[in-house]
């Protein structure tokens, strides 16, 4: 009836050529729905689309395109008998499986936000290898799926160990699945072993060949990276036992122990981190070895306030004055976040960075300082002389001013006034040991109290 009426339309009526198109439009989508109905009824009792029939193609025929959204469901429900219904024949597992959602992006053209259709693709290997469906991931295999086929982008190699599925990954390598496959991105499955309960997984992949140092094709990352990112102990401890290199750079010219001293910026994950970077240490890790933007390991841990990581760190020869690109030492990365961590003691970091030989920084850092009057307090007593001015008072909060009014009053009172005669003694002596102060001024044997006195310890007044 619609052709008709298109024909008529064409032939008798003088519509406009929009009128028109908009028919053609019409009798193409009903031409269209005819066709599909046909096609249906051919292959009900198959349940593949034209294009997805389980046959056995030649090597250089198309990819099989599978949207049944029954076979789908299968598949992501692991409904075993199902699956064997449908793959039954050799070569019917290596299809693609594609599903389209719809996105909302923005459109220059219209003006506005429209949902745009997406394709995504994926294959039966990889859905049951990322759900743990070992049985079904075994009975796909059987019925030719390829364990190194890249669908989407990735293998099922890189979901079974990102889901820390271990029998799937058992079952994929004893197929032949390739333990340095790389995906879209140029990851091989190690690099995503990243959570505590990828162990198994990596251990397998290592046993039938990964490359323990083998680096991400685009970031240059290795999975000790990874592994030192995350904050993974036991992954770590595997990896250097096989051999992997604690000195290697990713792109950025991050090593794997500068990657774990940026990535410890939550306190209480502090431990675990802290063990890792011992291990890198200890295997030739080199703690002075700048990163990103000139960032060394002692900048990172300053900047996450880890008082026992700077201290592990210095022990193992960190230069505490070292610069990075902005011009910053470790004490000014301290020194800036000595709010956002009130609950790690950060005045304690301050004070073990002056020890071993931190020069005083630049004034204009006090005001990064001041609403912590500890690290303020053990600051100030770094220097022989104040200089004027009252520039960091306006950062002090209300509250903290009048917690701590003697601290802050004494500080002003002393601004370009000489110092008292013991606090000039003090300075001479922190200067002739210089960098040794935390190990020297302990070996005097002088009463707690001088030592302390020696070693900044705040007493709540600037003299």
């Amino acid at each position: 009836m619609l052709k008709n009426s298109y024909k008529m339309a064409k032939e008798t009526f003088p519509f406009s050529s929009a009128t028109l198109r908009s028919l053609q439009q019409q009798r193409e989508q009903l031409e269209d729905e005819e066709r599909r109905r046909a096609v249906r009824s051919q292959c009900l009792t198959r349940r593949f689309l034209p294009e997805c029939r389980p046959s056995n193609p030649p090597a250089n025929r198309k990819r099989q395109y599978c949207r049944d959204a029954a076979i789908h469901n299968a598949l992501y429900t692991g409904d075993v008998e199902s699956i064997k219904g449908i793959f039954k024949e050799d070569g019917s597992a290596e299809v693609l499986v594609e599903t389209v959602t719809e996105e909302l992006q923005w459109s220059p053209e219209m003006g506005l936000f429209s949902l745009i259709p997406k394709k995504s693709h994926t294959s039966p290997l990889r859905i049951t290898a990322s759900r743990g469906y070992s049985e079904c991931l075994r009975h796909l295999i059987c019925r030719g799926a390829n364990p190194n086929t890249l669908a989407g982008g990735r293998g099922a190699l890189h979901d079974s160990c990102e889901g820390h599925h271990t029998e799937c990954t058992q079952l994929l390598l004893s197929r032949g699945a390739d333990p340095n496959l790389q995906n879209e991105d140029g990851q091989a499955p190690l690099h995503l072993c990243t959570t505590k309960e990828t162990l198994e997984c990596a251990k397998l992949l290592l046993q039938y060949g990964a490359l323990v140092s083998l680096p991400c094709h685009q970031t240059r990352a290795t999975p000790l990276h990874v592994a030192s990112v995350r904050g993974l102990e036991e992954h770590v401890a595997l990896y250097l036992s096989l051999g992997a290199d604690p000195r290697t750079r990713n792109r950025e010219g991050e090593t794997p122990l500068n990657a774990a001293c940026a990535a410890c910026d939550s306190p209480q994950q502090y431990g675990r981190y802290l063990r890792v970077v011992e291990m890198l240490l200890k295997a030739g890790g080199d703690a002075e070895m700048p990163g990103k933007k000139g960032h060394g390991p002692l900048h990172n841990a300053s900047s996450n306030c880890h008082l026992r990581l700077v201290q592990l760190l210095l022990d193992h020869g960190a230069s505490v004055n070292v610069t990075n690109s902005a011009g910053y030492t470790p004490l000014d990365c301290a020194l800036q976040v000595c709010t956002d961590y009130p609950e790690c003691q950060p005045h304690q970091l301050i004070q073990a960075l002056l020890n071993h030989g931190a020069a005083p920084p630049s004034v204009k850092m006090w005001r990064c300082c001041a609403a912590s009057p500890l690290a303020f307090e053990i600051l100030l007593n770094s220097y022989d002389r104040i200089p004027p001015g009252d520039f960091w008072v306006e950062v002090v909060p209300t509250e903290i001013w009048e917690e701590h009014l003697p601290l802050y009053e004494s500080a002003l009172q002393v601004a370009n006034q000489p110092r008292r005669l013991q606090h000039l003694a003090r300075c001479a002596v922190r200067k002739l040991y210089n960098g040794q102060c935390h190990r020297a001024i302990p070996a005097l044997r002088l009463p707690a109290a001088l030592a302390a006195y020696l070693l900044l310890l705040p007493e709540g007044l600037i003299h």
